[in-house]
């Protein structure tokens, strides 16, 4: 055994030596990542102590706070608010996995059947641009466009749809839909992207042979593009789901109001809420937590299902 891994080791510091410049470079990439990734992950003992800053500074407050266990989270789990916020944030991803899954799907299949290149780059110019604006502008577009006198409510009227304007940022009915809309308007142009470099990764042969035995293009779509993009969906699906609960935080507060919050009170405003506004700093901790080990159970999860399905997965 110690014969065997001697050789073993002695090829591994052979290959660091001959990488050594690599492995610098990855350096800095480690240091952030252990300050701002790994790091930042001593505050979840916050989740299981009963913090008050009032006691001094930070770490004898937060060293010295009374140990409450699991408590925090049996008051999430038992409060009113529970079942709002779970329906809210869980109606709301589901949404936007369906819309937003699917449209840059079909954008770079449709983009990948035009042949005139200038009109090709305006498109996908143009869909991604939305993703470089921040979510401060586009809620105000999304504001302006759903007002009383805005196009939306102009455009109904205009085709007999509706005699009044709609309130539709006042009606919590609406909301699911107005957050979905914005969050594939915003990232679809950019997620597009993803799966044009999987496309122009296709052996062009494929097509070459296709279109001796006779297929169209929408065959072609249909029985060489989408199989060989199937990796990809499910890296990405993969992805999706496990931010299933990571809905965001900046659209919702942006978007909802006291009159809409029935439908837009989801995990991210919710811990905010009680954390920043009203001082509750264990409780956010605990909530934010149990959103975390929910989407990592969702990601092994689903990763192992891919990965026997089809084998595909992330890791």
């Amino acid at each position: 055994m110690k014969a065997s891994a001697q050789p073993s080791q002695n090829k591994l510091t052979k290959k660091v030596v001959k990488q050594r410049y690599l492995y610098l470079m990855l350096v800095p990439g480690l240091i952030w990542a252990i300050l701002f990734s790994y790091g930042p992950m001593l505050g979840l003992y916050m989740a299981f102590v009963d913090y008050q800053p009032s006691l001094g500074k930070f770490w004898s407050s937060f060293l010295g706070s009374k140990f409450v266990g699991f408590d925090w989270f049996s008051y999430f789990f038992a409060g009113n608010d529970f079942y709002l916020v779970m329906r809210n944030t869980l109606v709301s991803s589901i949404l936007t996995i369906l819309i937003g899954f699917i449209v840059p799907i079909l954008i770079a299949l449709s983009l990948n059947e035009v042949r005139n290149m200038a009109f090709k780059r305006v498109i996908q110019t143009v869909s991604y641009m939305p993703y470089f604006i921040s979510w401060v502008i586009a809620a105000n577009i999304f504001v302006t466009l759903l007002s009383a006198d805005g196009v939306i409510n102009e455009l109904l009227k205009l085709l007999g749809l509706t005699k009044e304007s709609v309130l539709f940022l006042q009606e919590g009915k609406y909301f699911w839909g107005i957050v979905a809309s914005a969050n594939t308007w915003k990232e679809m142009g950019y997620s597009s992207i993803i799966y044009l470099a999987a496309i122009a990764s296709i052996n062009p042969e494929l097509y070459e042979a296709a279109k001796v035995d006779g297929a169209t293009r929408a065959r072609q779509m249909i029985h060489i593009t989408l199989p060989m993009l199937k990796p990809t969906i499910v890296i990405l699906l993969i992805l999706a789901v496990g931010n299933i609960l990571n809905t965001g935080f900046d659209q919702y507060y942006l978007l909802g109001n006291s009159l809409n919050r029935e439908y837009s009170d989801v995990i991210d405003t919710y811990s905010f809420r009680y954390g920043i506004q009203n001082g509750m700093f264990s409780y956010a901790s605990a909530v934010g937590l149990f959103k975390s080990v929910v989407a990592f159970i969702l990601v092994l999860g689903v990763n192992s299902a891919a990965r026997r399905m089809n084998n595909n997965s992330l890791f």
